[in-house]
């Protein structure tokens, strides 16, 4: 038996994993968010996770105080167990406003890229690590509202297929049933260690039989309607958080990104940010 802290958020969780193989995953996941406890640390969050010998509930996600979760494959439990623990920390952290989004760094600020799932964000993220912008995360963006600065969530890039060449994904990439994961170590770029401010947004919307990508421009009203539809957390906030999804989109510069080729979307992106994508 193994016992896992990880601090996300400023908050701190603990995990015990009875299942190397489990111990794998986690590690491999949410690893560069793993800390060393003080002796006297309280977790904000608590959580048992074990293999099952109940016929079709292999594992098991128990968060003490609350009934077992099973799942049938390690896919799904790697789901469930980040679906409950960041819907418990968006309920913790009322404070941030939480973005369905990916988030990178250049030039010392964040980028985010906003799409429905399947849309192209975690694979254009990760293609633009290859092209001098850094990673901070692929899932969540909390936004710190008084400072407009994006808090980081660095768990491992979830891809639901390989990408293509020449972004073929790493040899330590852990595959479940469902997801593949890319681990922080294995990431071509460096890993942002603080909270940066927000810069710009795309609004990411992939087109397979588009010749080549496109930007424009999106106005603050329309890109708070957006801003809006991928937050998780609106209701914690004054308004039901439509006054912060506005205040967000005006603070920062918002585009649509109609995403075709990689290489040539990542171009475009950096193209409209003024970097120089000869390296």
């Amino acid at each position: 038996m193994s016992e896992l802290w990880f601090s996300i958020f400023d908050r701190d969780i603990r995990v015990v994993c009875e299942d190397s193989e489990l111990l794998t995953m986690l590690t491999s996941v949410y690893g560069s968010m793993q800390i060393t406890p003080a002796k006297t640390l309280v977790p904000n969050l608590d959580y048992h996770l074990y293999r099952s010998d109940k016929p079709g509930k292999e594992y098991c996600v128990h968060r003490e105080g609350q009934k077992p979760v099973y799942s049938d494959d390690d896919g799904l439990f790697l789901y469930q167990f980040e679906k409950d623990m960041t819907i418990k920390l968006e309920g913790i952290r009322q404070d941030l406003y939480f973005l369905h989004a990916a988030a990178l760094e250049y030039n010392g600020n964040i980028h985010l890229l906003v799409a429905e799932s399947g849309g192209g964000k975690s694979t254009t993220a990760w293609a633009l690590m290859h092209h001098g912008f850094n990673y901070a995360s692929d899932e969540l963006a909390p936004i710190e509202l008084e400072e407009m600065k994006v808090n980081i969530y660095p768990h491992a890039l979830c891809q639901k297929t390989s990408p293509p060449e020449p972004y073929s994904l790493p040899a330590k990439t852990l595959y479940t049933s469902r997801t593949l994961h890319i681990p922080t170590e294995a990431m071509p770029c460096k890993i942002v260690a603080d909270s940066l401010d927000l810069q710009s947004i795309f609004f990411v919307r992939y087109d397979p039989q588009a010749a080549l990508p496109t930007i424009k421009t999106v106005s603050a009203g329309e890109a708070g309607a957006r801003v809006y539809a991928n937050g998780l957390n609106q209701l914690a906030h004054a308004s039901d958080g439509l006054d912060a999804a506005l205040e967000i989109a005006q603070h920062c510069n918002c585009y649509e990104l109609q995403s075709a080729g990689l290489k040539e979307t990542c171009e475009l992106v950096a193209a409209t940010l003024g970097k120089d994508m000869s390296s």
